[in-house]
């Protein structure tokens, strides 16, 4: 269990009558397999030319948040990962043809700027998590999640950093110069494993096989040059900037970063990068998650309308799933303002519920 969980819910409070939105994609996350790097050094320069990162892969492109029906970005951006002892590291690469930075403090709202981030759940709870963002001057700002905003107010501590985090960024172009066509800026990130101790009962580093919720974003706003100088285009209706693009790795379905259901799979594996495939492995514990996510998305929806939740899982209109070793349907509990559904497996011994609070938890 998060260990700050419980502190911040006695000074927040937590939403129970707001249904929230849906994603409106299927569910099939991006899935990744992270191999140990070689024993060589790897600088955290934003350079990328240790041997490891030559034989990593890259994912996907990245696409919009919403998925396949939005557009596709104007600018491609693809990471890598690798992993050993003391770091888990990520690299990416981000095409940009006019590249800029203002922001200069650590802990300043990166996205302001054109930026990439970094989203992590270790234990895939959705409950304490990591998030990350840089811009191109390699400014900064790491916060922890206690749970999603959509559950909890004050979610964040903006206090937090990762300890003995490295980062670097490398610019093929030139920054803040509206003169001349740049190519792509691409950036290294180290995280140390000690980081996540506070935050996860899940081993540091990563056992052969572990799985984690990680996903990734850029946001990219929309510019012209005004004096020499970039200046965010606004909507002359409003005088607001215009919207920034959101484009991710894994898709959300809906244009909120702070769903971590939705994130992808990284699954560790302790074969050196370059020496062999290694299969992604389906997790049977996944498919659970999922329909419990959906009993509590349903379960939010049911509440908005009758100020209580369904006590009986037929008043939600969900159907039964197939999952071997697990009895449907699901049990629930309720009070008039919480709720708890479980799923058993067969033998009664081990069972997964979600509360209305969002926490997924695995009881054995």
């Amino acid at each position: 269990m998060f260990k700050y969980l419980n502190i911040i819910i006695l000074i927040s409070g937590i939403s129970l009558a707001q249904a929230i939105p849906i994603p409106n994609i299927e569910y099939s996350p991006k899935q990744y397999v992270c191999y140990k790097a070689a024993s060589e050094q790897i600088v955290v320069d934003g350079k990328l030319n240790e041997t490891s990162w030559e034989k990593a892969e890259w994912t996907d492109d990245f696409i919009d948040i919403e998925g396949s029906v939005k557009p596709n970005p104007r600018f491609k951006t693809k990471v890598k990962m690798l992993w050993e002892n003391k770091y888990f590291y990520i690299a990416a690469e981000l095409t940009e043809p006019h590249i800029w930075a203002n922001l200069l403090n650590r802990d300043d709202i990166i996205f302001f700027d054109n930026d990439f981030e970094v989203f992590i759940d270790p234990d895939g709870d959705t409950h304490g998590y990591v998030e990350f963002e840089m811009n191109a001057l390699n400014t900064v700002w790491d916060l922890l999640l206690i749970q999603p905003y959509r559950d909890i107010d004050n979610a964040a501590l903006h206090g937090w950093d990762i300890k003995n985090l490295e980062s670097g960024v490398e610019i093929l172009g030139t920054l803040n110069n509206s003169s001349d066509i740049d190519d792509k800026w691409t950036v290294e990130i180290a995280f140390p494993w000690k980081g996540f101790d506070e935050i996860t009962n899940m081993k540091t580093p990563p056992i052969n096989g572990d799985q984690w919720r990680v996903n990734f974003s850029r946001v990219e706003w929309h510019t012209e040059v005004i004096d020499g100088k970039y200046s965010k285009i606004t909507n002359p209706e409003t005088g607001k900037s215009l919207p920034e693009d959101n484009w991710v790795w894994s898709p959300q379905g809906v244009v909120n970063m702070h769903y971590p259901e939705m994130w992808g799979l990284v699954q560790f594996s302790t074969t050196e990068v370059g020496d062999s495939v290694v299969k992604f492995q389906k997790n049977i514990e996944e498919d659970i998650k999922w329909y419990l996510r959906n009993v509590y998305y349903l379960q939010k929806e049911y509440f908005a309308e009758n100020h209580k939740y369904a006590d009986d899982i037929k008043k939600l209109g969900i159907k039964n799933m197939d999952i071997k070793g697990y009895k449907f349907p699901v049990v629930i509990e309720t009070t008039s303002s919480y709720f708890e559904a479980k799923l058993y497996s067969d033998s009664g011994k081990i069972y997964y519920k979600i509360s209305a609070n969002g926490l997924v938890q695995k009881i054995e």
